[in-house]
């Protein structure tokens, strides 16, 4: 570094020189692009979303608390807790309370600094005569003063710099949204999830009951001696099979409750929620134009402020190609005596400018200008591969919630069919006309239709959850968390 020069403006000068190059330093322009919202993917509609017209009021989604629009108190109370106990959660408005405080910190750049200096000293001195007798000086000195200093933003770096903190912070603020987005989604998820547990439990209960009934049928008859060993070795089995799978559904059920304890800020230990009965309705979700994506999404709007913060990059790395401008000024009191340090014949003054400019350093100042540039074409294309991931994400949903209504209808037509084959069998068994091997079969057949029906219902709400999230949940960009 070169310091082009370092002086003093005395006040016997000109006071218009001094005004004229005041308002030179503070009149420049800053360096560097200025942004602009960089174009995306766009669609005019979802495809899978046509003939799709959901019964719900377009603005259900607008209200915010979107898990409500399941009717279920207990999911409405957890979800609350997320808000306040999630540590994920906890950490993201952490981490947008420090990205807050950056731009403040950034901003107090642009405004002139004070500070006070005081001291005092105590020191000795021999000359070569008072060496000689064995004597010397001793002395005090106190001095105190107020010194100001400014860095005028001729080149628009500070301001630069201001501005990716700011962007940084909408960024931090669209990061806190979709980690909450995620939380509630989540807790979601594993609450109905839980919930269908419990109503495939309730499943396997009625049926295990119809099979430990099918046991003592087939045990009577073989007291009677009208069916063989193999038929109540069979029933047995059955039984057995039944009991092992619903086992299964409660080590099921215990890790979502875990899972929600530690979503909603709990210890599992202290956690637990007691069955109930499901409600397996599914909310209609009001889908708009692809557009509102570009708003409703965090993620969306996270990537594009991460652009915003990397444009401000190219200006602060363009800005080392210009000197660099300081203005400092201080009036302080020195004294030999406490008494006399703050008299007017102690009073000193000082006005300096500085400015230091770079020579030779390499091609280093450009690398790092192309490094930016670099950088922001980088999160150019995150934040048009955000936006077409999240046009494939309200697609896949679409699709899904299509596809599953249908085969929700038809899971329940084979259920029903699956259950009168089941009774008819039964009764044939009984009066003889068929072995219990078909009773087997029919009976199988029926749980597995059952259950199969149970699992289109759950998937159909944890799709509609997806499909929420997909869409942004209740936040809007601008939003302030």
């Amino acid at each position: 570094m070169s310091d082009f020069s370092i002086f003093s403006i005395a006040t016997s000068r000109r006071p218009a020189v001094a005004a004229a190059l005041l308002a030179l330093l503070v009149s420049g322009c800053a360096v560097g692009p200025d942004y602009h919202r960089p174009t995306a993917p766009e669609a005019s509609r979802f495809k899978e979303a046509d003939g799709w017209i959901p019964a719900a009021p377009a603005d259900a989604l607008e209200r915010g608390p979107w898990w409500q629009l399941f009717g279920d108190s207990v999911l409405n109370q957890l979800a609350a807790q997320v808000d306040v106990s999630n540590q994920n959660v906890a950490a993201a408005v952490a981490a947008y309370a420090q990205a807050r405080a950056l731009v403040r910190e950034q901003r107090a750049a642009l405004f002139p600094s004070l500070a006070l200096d005081g001291g005092a000293s105590r020191s000795h001195s021999n000359s070569s005569n008072s060496a000689s007798s064995g004597g010397g000086r001793t002395g005090n000195s106190y001095q105190a003063s107020l010194g100001g200093s400014w860095e005028p933003d001729v080149w628009g770096r500070l301001g630069r710099t201001a501005d990716s903190a700011s962007a940084s912070a909408q960024a931090s603020a669209a990061d806190l949204a979709s980690a909450r987005l995620s939380a509630q989604g989540e807790l979601a998820v594993n609450y109905l999830s839980l919930r269908q547990t419990d109503a495939q439990k309730a499943l396997l209960d009625s049926t295990m009951a119809g099979y430990q009934r099918a046991l003592e049928i087939t045990q009577n008859r073989y007291t009677a001696g009208i069916a063989a060993k193999t038929d109540v070795l069979q029933a047995q089995t059955q039984l057995a099979s039944a009991q092992a799978d619903a086992a299964g559904l409660g080590r099921q059920r215990a890790q979502l409750e875990h899972a929600i304890a530690v979503l909603t800020g709990q210890a599992p230990g202290n956690f637990s929620l007691a069955p109930a009965a499901w409600n397996p309705s599914v909310p209609d979700v009001p889908v708009g134009v692809p557009s509102t994506l570009l708003q409703r999404r965090p993620d969306i709007a996270a990537a594009e402020r991460r652009v915003a913060a990397a444009n401000a990059q190219i200006g602060i790395a363009r800005s080392a190609y210009y000197p660099s401008l300081s203005l400092s000024a201080s009036y302080g009191f020195g004294a030999s005596r406490v008494a006399d340090l703050f008299s007017a014949s102690s009073g000193l003054w000082s006005l300096g400018l500085s400015a230091a400019q770079t020579l030779f350093n390499a091609g280093a100042t450009g690398a790092r200008v192309e490094g930016a540039q670099a950088a922001q074409a980088q999160a150019v294309a995150r934040y048009r591969q955000t936006v077409l991931t999240a046009f494939q994400d309200v697609e896949d949903q679409l699709a899904a919630t299509r596809v599953l209504l249908t085969q929700q209808d038809l899971r329940r037509q084979a259920s029903q069919a699956a259950d009168q084959v089941e009774q008819q069998v039964l009764n044939r068994y009984r009066s003889g006309q068929v072995s219990y091997t078909e009773v087997i079969t029919a009976q199988a057949t029926a749980l597995s239709a059952r259950r199969a029906l149970v699992q289109a219902m759950a998937d159909r709400q944890t799709t509609a959850v997806a499909l929420i999230q997909s869409l942004g949940g209740g936040w809007q960009a601008g939003q302030q968390p």
